[in-house]
C-alpha cells in the first residue's frame, strides 16, 4: 500500500467511528437525524451548534465532534438541550424605542404646547402647511405691506422639509422636551 492508499484507509475508518458515535448519541436523544444532535452541542460563542457546523466538523474535525458528542450526549446520564443563542432584532419587528404616536395625542400636545404659549413647539406640532401654500400667503403679506415673522419660518420649514423629510426622531425630541418642561 501506498501513501495515499493509507490515508484514504484512515479516513474511511475515521469516517464510520464517527458515524457509529453519531448513531449512539442519535439513539440517546430519540432524534431521527443529526441534526437532532446540534441542539445539545454548546458553542463557545453561546447557544447551539449549528447544522451546518456539524456537518463541516463530521468531514474535518471528526476527532473533536466525537468528544463533543460522547461529553455532552453519550457519556450524559441526562443530555440537556441548550438553550438557543439570542438573535439580533430584524428589520420586520417592531422598535421599541421608537414612540409612535396617534392624531389625538399630538393635538393633545399642540393644545398643552399652546397653553403654555411655547411658540417652539407650536410651530413644531401644528400641521405643516405646503410649501405652495406658504409661498402664496408669503407673497399676498409682501403686497399688503405686512411682516410676518411666523409665515417666514413656515416658509423656511417648507422648504427644509421638502429638502430633509421628517423622521420620528423629531416626535421624540418633542416628547422629551415636553417631559423637561413639567
Amino acid at each position: 500500500m501506498n501513501h495515499k492508499e493509507d490515508i484514504v484507509e484512515h479516513k474511511t475508518k475515521n469516517l464510520r467511528e464517527i458515524e457509529d458515535v453519531i448513531a449512539k448519541a442519535i439513539k440517546k436523544v430519540n432524534g431521527r437525524k443529526e441534526n437532532d444532535l446540534c441542539k445539545y452541542l454548546p458553542m463557545t460563542s453561546g447557544g447551539y451548534m449549528h447544522h451546518f457546523t456539524l456537518r463541516k466538523m463530521k468531514t474535518r474535525q471528526p476527532h473533536e465532534l466525537g468528544s463533543m458528542l460522547e461529553k455532552y450526549i453519550i457519556n450524559s446520564e441526562r443530555p440537556a438541550a441548550v438553550p438557543p443563542k439570542q438573535r439580533a432584532a430584524r428589520g420586520s419587528r417592531k422598535r421599541r424605542d421608537q414612540l409612535t404616536f396617534t392624531r389625538n395625542q399630538i393635538e393633545r400636545m399642540l393644545n398643552i404646547a399652546r397653553l403654555a404659549g411655547d411658540k417652539e413647539m407650536v410651530s413644531i406640532l401644528a400641521p405643516k402647511k405646503s410649501l405652495a401654500t406658504c409661498k402664496r400667503e408669503l407673497i399676498a403679506s409682501i403686497r399688503h405691506s405686512r411682516v410676518e415673522p411666523d409665515l417666514w419660518n413656515a416658509y423656511v420649514e417648507a422648504l427644509n422639509t421638502q429638502q430633509n423629510p421628517p423622521t420620528n426622531a423629531s416626535l421624540m425630541d418633542i416628547l422629551s422636551a415636553m417631559q423637561g418642561n413639567k
